[in-house]
């Protein structure tokens, strides 16, 4: 199993379309649950900046999640390009295999 982890600074007058996106029925979960290596997404938000959020998806491995990203490229840019508007930044934390 892997965990991919995103880190968000989110614009303030996008907070609840950001949560309604990226929350664990959003618009990113229900696209990666249309894969069955997808084992669930959670949106965490920090409890001392409300701006800032992290995502975590579990997935069964690298190559399962490397996978779905290429057969559902086209999806993935679109729904990440409608997202990008609402962030101030966005980064990769890093994909981390779980012992």
């Amino acid at each position: 199993m892997i965990e991919v982890w995103w880190e968000y600074e989110v614009m303030p007058e996008s907070t609840a379309e950001f949560v309604r996106n990226y929350a664990a029925n959003g618009t990113w979960a229900q696209l990666f649950r249309r894969d069955p290596a997808h084992h669930g997404t959670v949106l965490l938000r920090d409890a001392a900046n409300p701006l800032r959020f992290a995502t975590r998806d579990l997935w069964d491995s690298r190559a399962a999640y490397d996978a779905f990203r290429a057969r559902h490229a086209d999806e993935y840019e679109r729904v990440d390009a409608a997202c990008d508007l609402l962030t101030a930044s966005e980064r990769l934390i890093g994909i981390f295999e779980v012992d």
